[in-house]
């Protein structure tokens, strides 16, 4: 996968803005970052799942995702090695991560 690829798919949320944030693209609804592209570096991309999320596509395939380093990576920030990732099992993860920013609380 390539980051324009990456980029691409994000877009295609319905609603999803492209914005920066520390020197490096995200992609946002609502003001709610969901991914990003160039953390660590230029290879690489992030989406923001929940842990239970995480744990399932670090398992699902191991060499592309990859925990963020410290307390993001800790509550769901995922990195994606982009050079082997396929665009399907990425496009759900990237899904995953909108859907993450753009559910409505329900109050009890």
């Amino acid at each position: 996968m390539t980051p324009a690829a990456f980029r691409s798919i994000a877009l295609r949320s319905p609603g999803a803005v492209e914005s920066a944030h520390m020197r490096h693209p995200d992609f946002r609804c609502k003001g709610k970052v969901f991914a990003t592209l160039g953390y660590p570096d230029k290879g690489w991309g992030m989406v923001k799942l929940s842990p239970d999320q995480q744990r399932y596509f670090l398992e699902k395939d191991p060499d592309v995702f990859s925990l963020a380093n410290g307390a993001w990576g800790r509550s769901g920030s995922t990195i994606v090695r982009l050079a082997l990732a396929k665009n399907s099992v990425v496009k759900a993860a990237i899904l995953a991560a909108f859907k993450n920013v753009t559910a409505t609380k329900k109050h009890a």
